[in-house]
């Protein structure tokens, strides 16, 4: 296989977790009578550039199918950073009803409703049709599309060039990531911003994150490969922070090489040299990944045998999408966990793919009382920890597994 980003020969393996589904292929009663698709889930890294990413193997668009099963509005946390983060584009760039916003992967509204709130006109790009309805619902226009030069050229000619462009944890998620960042510079005014947001390769490491691999990720990204793809592709890097989501994320701003006049901040070259002094642009950085994300897995391992063996029960909370990492990895099934709790509709009464394990509403803990409920989405934890607190009022307990066996 050879590098998405410079076409480099792929020679340095960074991470195999056998193979898995797709992560957000959830299972309805019929199809659990019928086969499912495992592919091999393995990362590698590129040498010249250092773009860490998944070998190819599933098709992106059966990957994001009609009836894709995330939405991002179930998260108070994520609405709460929504709201911010409009709060603050608003304020720092000043827009106003004279603007245009534009974000790619819409997904359900979440983050729109709050631009359209404050009367900015706005548009949506989202490929799956189940989070376009969504959107829509919410009096959102929405183009049900998957983004690139070609559909900003046609946004161009309609008219829709973006004062704004937000592109929140979407880059990782694309095959073609030179064509995905191109369509950007496209579609920016002569002094737009761009935003993207994106789980930091630096923390997915030091935290041994490995449950965010899964196939519709197809990189993992540290600035310095962000900065080379975006100046190939017609963008320059003009700033850089630190987010606490997804377990430590970045949201690098952009603007159009040709035509932007914002200066570059000092956080860009700090968190490049960060990046070097950590040895990220080196071959030894990657090579001791995969035991550490396997003692992971023998952790979990020891911790649920250890459960059954004392006849204490296990559901789990969160039918997201590392979770189903996490559990395919280690090779769970429902005799270990009983079945997972989520509070979206459109996995209710579903199956997580490959352990097919059930997932079911919330109010199940209560019927049930589970000895112990095992956070998936261990980013959320805090949120988690408030919103099931009443677990406590049987003597059940939370337990988290990454970055390591945590039980309160």
């Amino acid at each position: 296989m050879k590098c998405r980003h410079c076409g480099t020969e792929l020679t340095l393996p960074f991470l195999d977790l056998g193979s898995a589904p797709p992560s957000n292929s959830y299972l309805t009663s019929a199809s659990l009578h019928a086969p499912e698709k495992w592919y091999p889930l393995r990362v590698m890294v590129c040498t010249e550039c250092w773009l860490v990413q998944t070998e190819d193997f599933a098709d992106h668009e059966a990957l994001f199918s009609a009836d894709y099963a995330y939405f991002s509005s179930f998260s108070d946390n994520w609405l709460r950073h929504a709201r911010g983060y409009v709060e603050d584009m608003v304020e720092r760039f000043i827009l106003g009803a004279a603007s245009h916003v534009v974000e790619v992967a819409a997904n359900d509204g979440y983050l729109l409703q709050y631009v359209r709130e404050r009367g900015i006109p706005c548009l949506g790009v989202e490929p799956t049709a189940s989070t376009a309805a969504a959107a829509r619902a919410k009096g959102i226009e929405i183009v049900e599309s998957f983004f690139g030069r070609r559909l900003a050229g046609e946004l161009l000619a309609a008219g829709k060039a973006a004062d704004l462009m937000a592109a929140n944890n979407v880059l990782a998620h694309v095959p073609d990531i030179n064509d995905f960042v191109g369509g950007f510079a496209v579609l920016l005014k002569e002094n737009g911003v761009a935003t993207f947001e994106f789980p930091h390769l630096l923390r997915l490491v030091e935290g041994v994150q490995f449950d965010t691999v899964y196939h519709e990720h197809f990189s993992y990204l540290s600035l310095s490969a962000v900065a080379r793809i975006f100046e190939r592709n017609g963008l320059r890097v003009c700033d850089v922070e630190e987010l606490p989501t997804h377990g430590g994320s970045l949201r690098v701003f952009a603007q159009r090489a040709d035509t932007g006049a914002l200066p570059v901040a000092a956080s860009v070259g700090e968190m490049l040299a960060r990046e070097r002094v950590a040895g990220m642009t080196t071959e030894t950085y990657y090579q001791d990944f995969q035991p550490r994300a396997e003692k992971i897995k023998n952790d979990l391992l020891k911790f649920l045998l250890e459960a059954k063996c004392l006849g204490k029960t296990v559901a789990a909370y969160g039918a997201a999408a590392k979770g189903n990492t996490l559990l395919n990895f280690a090779g769970v099934r429902a005799d270990m966990i009983s079945f997972v709790v989520d509070r979206n509709p459109a996995k209710q009464g579903k199956y997580m793919p490959g352990s097919r394990i059930p997932i079911v509403l919330e109010q199940m803990l209560k019927v049930e009382e589970p000895h112990y409920v095992l956070l998936l989405p261990w980013n959320l934890r805090e949120e988690l920890v408030v919103q099931l607190s009443y677990v406590r009022e049987w003597g059940g307990q939370l337990a988290t597994i990454i970055p390591s066996v945590r039980v309160a």
